[in-house]
């Protein structure tokens, strides 16, 4: 009887070919093997895992439809190792290339090939050896070749470039030797394609696929799936070698190596009830009696109208229920498209880590078969550290080699069901690390991971495939600089290339910026009398607000303009001098009955400066910091305390009955759901002054605000930072530093009618936001005629600057979408390698320094390690405060976890080359291998900075010292310049 599958359509040279090998174990795999064993996890990948609307994308362009989409998946994942059918690889191993020898297949030693091996790798040689193999077996044109063949030449994370494929070329004895031993190589490396062709069901089609122009979107997607099928298949766990495992059948490998995977399938979303206010009462557990607010009406009902996916722009006021309308538009978005999952971005960590159980939360509320599994992610470097991320990844398991012995076992569905009962939500095993992890179906994570997608690197196509079976929501699309627009525009390209559906949320999102995000999705800029004027161009109070945009790829955008909820808050603006004790003065005054009030500096040092001189006059137990510099436990508790504290009347506990003052940096601005009784900030730009705003009187608190102090029943904003007696108001040289002085002037000068004695004073929310935005963002001057000079000079240095980070955002961007049919060669050359969310990877698409990272601990007096000692127990009740960390031998796995949760970022003053390499060279001077080894996954590589007993440290010529009152405090050893 015939061996069925590959091995009986080989003779015994092609059977010799190997593909793997185990050096400490001497286990191996044939090339006809792992080509079985890849092109089965292809089709089980498309029929299993690949979201409907990829499938769907894919097949759109092959004359068999779907048929041949997975035909053509299956086959590239089939044949992506046949570069290891040449002499450069298979001399390697030399007891391996022995035995092909003995086959007749000549090849010289690996030492007598030498360093030129390195032009052949096995990926480029596998594109060239296909692409001939094209044109002598089906007549294919060479130059039509490159489309299909690159995701071969790919497979390893970057395609290869003109140069490489040339120099190939040039050196054809690296692919087959010259003379009669070069036709036995070209026949075994023909016979194995021939072969797979016949295998894998594509003889037949090939023909009819010469005339296809593959787009550069499936390229992409082409060359990910065979990526995929590469890792799984060469997972020995899954697909162990011979000769251990040469007596399994086909069918027995793959289902056990299936089984052990265990991936969740995509999510299969469905049409949402009809009805807007039972849509929302299903899916965010409204209370009896809420209502659905008129602007989430309306983006559901616009998404419904959409002929199919598009980008949906949401711009609302704070607390308008963005987010929920988010969700609901990507629930409909997916139902339509084909989406297989969502992707939640947002601006920063401690955002992720607020809007995670918020998506747990409606992910639970999803419709869905009992036991359904549905992968999720948190994206982002600390995401190990968050509790509820933590309790997902102990549901997630490992991925586990699953015995054919064991098939008959585990097929009994009622050990399934009961390992399954009740987790719903995984952090999956296999789906993890940071080339993998935004493959999940669910992810919350920072813009960076969204941001990724537009920049050249390593394995591109893996990122370009998680995104492209989402439904991708951008959170905060105002907190974007123009470097990090640079890419987000880019990435939108590609997005709406690949028809994936986007919903942006702004409350403050200048018209302008608004016109290049759907200019970028759509493919062009069209003129559309739907559009809002331009910034600036019309009259004060005739721009829509709420406003939501739509628009399909390659469409004309649709506006729509929902009402308003009818919820507005007049505030009074008033300009105060900037002087502490002035502050503390007012404060004294307008606190006299009690009340809380929210004060928000631009920098760390404002912050604590202010803070101090306030403790002095009301005392420590009335004022609060909330910054950026607290080790990453402390932030968390600090966030959660200001939530449980000041946040929404019915869910807060513990609001200060009598006076309290909170002195924040930018931290409050996003996300957090706090309500405070009078604001004071610094002069920033208006969008921003506009989310602080935010903060004031966001609930209502009895009627009329009767439950509030009755001097604070009116909502207040203090202006200061300035110095406002100057003939142009002077911002502080921090706030110039952060913002730039054209963006704040442009601000002030918006802000003077709502000042007090202004004309259209008070200023009101949500009524004046997007005139105050486009105003401020425009072109339009504004201010009195004595700043038009101060105003100009400023606007030439921002437009420098601005010029400046739209060159060095070109420098790793990816290019645009080519036409179809022209292979992706050269896509990510001359990019940055790996990219990753590491303080390095972040830095490529965050126009910022590279930042320097540490993991604080205390040393005690007796030279001994420990954790910090005031930290509070975890959920589960576990001690983490003061835990012993031995130095001679790993952490426990929980100690060791307690500690890098304490990781801080140390401020500007280390991100400067000189004090960086000074710092890390201090640092590295605490080198404990049993920490900073393998052996410790949480404290791999970190740099560790030990407090002593009175949390203090001299690092790089500064003095640091630590509290979990303020925070981190840095000045020079001398004395000078504290931050």
């Amino acid at each position: 009887m015939a061996v069925a599958g590959l091995l009986g359509r080989l003779g015994g040279p092609a059977r010799s070919v190997w593909a793997k090998h185990d050096r400490d174990g001497g286990g191996w795999l044939p090339l006809w093997r792992h080509m079985e064993d890849s092109a089965a996890v292809a089709g089980l990948l498309w029929d299993g895992w690949v979201p409907p609307a990829i499938r769907a994308l894919i097949a759109e362009v092959l004359p068999g439809g779907e048929t041949d989409a997975r035909a053509l998946v299956v086959w590239l994942a089939g044949v992506h190792d046949i570069g290891k059918a040449t002499p450069a690889f298979a001399c390697q191993v030399d007891e391996l290339a022995e035995v092909m020898r003995d086959q007749g297949l000549p090849m010289r030693s690996a030492a007598a090939v030498g360093p030129d091996r390195r032009l052949a790798p096995h990926g480029l040689a596998g594109q060239v050896l296909l692409g001939e193999w094209l044109e002598d077996r089906y007549g294919w044109a060479a130059g039509l070749t490159g489309q299909f063949t690159v995701a071969v030449g790919g497979h390893h994370g970057v395609p290869p470039g003109h140069g490489q494929i040339k120099a190939l070329y040039e050196r054809e004895e690296l692919l087959r030797p010259p003379g009669p031993g070069g036709r036995l190589w070209r026949g075994v490396q023909d016979e194995l394609l021939d072969a797979c062709a016949e295998r894998f069901g594509v003889g037949e089609r090939l023909g009819a696929w010469r005339a296809v122009r593959l787009p550069q979107p499936v390229q992409v997607l082409l060359t990910a799936l065979v990526i995929l099928s590469d890792w799984i298949a060469s997972n020995p766990d899954l697909f162990p070698y011979f000769p251990d495992a040469a007596s399994c059948s086909d069918a027995e490998r793959l289902a056990a190596a299936w089984r052990g995977l265990d991936l969740p399938e995509p999510w299969q979303a469905e049409e949402p009830p009809a009805g807007v206010p039972e849509l929302f009462a299903t899916r965010f557990g409204l209370p009896a009696g809420a209502r659905v607010r008129p602007v989430q009406e309306a983006a559901v009902e616009l998404a419904r109208d959409m002929d199919g996916a598009g980008l949906m722009v949401i711009e609302a006021p704070m607390g308008e229920g963005k987010t929920e309308a988010a969700l609901a538009v990507a629930e409909v978005f997916a139902a339509r498209s084909g989406a297989g999952g969502v992707f939640f971005a947002l601006p920063t960590m401690a955002t992720g880590n607020a809007m995670f159980p918020r998506l747990l939360d409606w992910l639970k509320r999803l419709p869905g078969a009992r036991g359904e599994r549905r992968s999720v992610h948190l994206a982002h470097s600390k995401a190990a550290l968050n509790e509820d991320f933590v309790d997902l990844m102990a549901r997630g398991g490992r991925v586990a080699a699953v015995g054919v012995d064991e098939a008959a076992a585990s097929s009994g569905r009622e050990a399934d069901a009961r390992r399954r009962a009740g987790a719903d939500l995984v952090a999956h095993a296999w789906l993890r690390g940071r080339k993998k992890a935004m493959l999940a179906s669910f992810v919350a994570g920072t813009i960076d991971q969204l941001l990724f997608a537009g920049l050249k690197s390593r394995h591109l196509a893996l990122r370009h495939l998680a995104v492209a079976g989402k439904v991708v929501v951008i959170d905060e699309a105002h907190a974007y600089d123009t470097y990090m627009s640079v890419y987000l525009d880019r990435v939108l390209s590609w997005l709406g290339a690949y028809r994936v559906p986007v919903v942006v949320l702004s409350a403050t999102l200048p018209a302008g910026r608004r016109q290049e995000l759907v200019d970028a999705y759509a493919g062009s800029a069209p003129e559309s009398a739907a559009s809002e004027p331009a910034a600036g161009d019309a009259e004060p109070g005739t721009y829509a607000y709420p406003l939501l945009t739509a628009v399909a790829p390659g469409g004309t955008p649709v506006v729509r303009r929902p009402q308003a909820s009818g919820r507005g808050t007049p505030i009074e603006v008033e300009r105060i001098d900037d002087g502490l004790e002035v502050l503390a003065d007012r404060l004294e005054r307008e606190l006299v009955d009690g009340g809380c009030a929210l004060l928000v500096r631009n920098t760390v040092r404002r912050v604590l400066e202010t803070a101090r001189v306030l403790r002095e006059r009301f005392g420590d137990g009335d004022v609060t910091v909330a910054h950026s510099a607290f080790v990453d436990v402390d932030r968390a508790e600090k966030d959660a305390d200001l939530i449980r504290r000041f946040g929404p009347p019915g869910t807060a506990s513990g609001r200060p009955a009598r006076r309290h003052i909170v002195v924040a940096s930018q931290v409050a601005e996003q996300s957090l759901d706090v309500d405070f009784d009078l604001l004071v900030s610094d002069l920033c730009p208006v969008d921003l002054l506009l989310q602080r705003m935010g903060r004031l009187h966001r609930h209502q608190r009895g009627d009329g605000q009767s439950e509030r102090p009755p001097g604070l029943r009116q909502a207040r904003c203090l202006l200061t930072g300035a110095d406002w007696t100057a003939d142009v108001p002077a911002p502080v040289r921090g706030s110039l530093a952060v913002y730039g002085r054209y963006a704040l002037l442009r601000s002030a000068a918006v802000l003077l009618p709502h000042l007090h004695g202004g004309a259209q004073r008070p200023l009101r929310l949500p009524a004046d936001i997007s005139t105050l935005v486009q105003r401020a963002y425009g072109t339009t001057p504004v201010g009195p005629p004595g700043w038009k000079a101060a105003v100009e000079e400023a606007r030439v240095q921002f437009e420098e600057y601005r010029a400046g980070q739209g060159e060095r955002a070109q420098v790793f961007r990816l290019g645009g979408v080519g036409r179809p049919g022209r292979p992706l060669f050269g896509w990510v050359a001359a990019g940055v390698g790996d990219a990753d969310d590491s303080r390095t990877g972040r830095a490529q698409v965050r126009d910022s320094r590279e930042s320097l990272e540490v993991v604080v601990v205390q040393r005690r007096g007796d030279g001994s390690l420990a954790t910090l000692p005031w930290l509070k127990p975890d959920r589960k009740g576990r001690r983490r405060g003061g835990l012993e960390l031995p130095q001679d031998q790993v952490p426990t796995s929980f100690a060791a976890r307690t500690a890098a949760a304490c990781g801080l970022r140390l401020p500007l003053q280390f991100s400067y080359a000189q004090t960086m390499d000074r710092a890390i060279k201090e640092l590295e001077q605490l080198y404990l291998p049993a920490w900073q080894g393998k052996n410790s996954p949480w404290l791999a590589d970190q740099l560790i900075l030990a407090l002593d007993e009175d949390c203090q440290a001299q690092l790089a010529g500064f003095s640091l010292h630590y509290s979990p009152l303020n925070g981190l405090e840095v000045v020079r050893a001398d004395g000078a310049g504290a931050t």
